[in-house]
């Protein structure tokens, strides 16, 4: 009789968890569809290249060293 009670209350815990974990899913995927839309708000379309298209890189964050003779 003791071992049914605890399956009970473990079963019982098992289905608590699922539904919190349902219930946290839905909400993550909320807040992940409300950053994405806020993220891309400002964002332009991109540039496509062609092969051999002229381009002007920057080179402020590059990092090169230079080899002694």
């Amino acid at each position: 009789m003791r071992k049914k009670e605890k399956f009970k209350r473990v079963e019982e815990f098992v289905m608590r968890m699922k539904e919190v974990h349902e219930k946290a899913e839905v909400v993550l995927r909320k807040s992940q569809e409300e950053m994405k839309k806020y993220a891309n708000r400002k964002r332009s379309g991109v540039e496509e290249y062609q092969v051999e298209d002229w381009v002007l890189l920057s080179m402020k964050d590059l990092k090169y060293q230079m080899k002694k003779r």
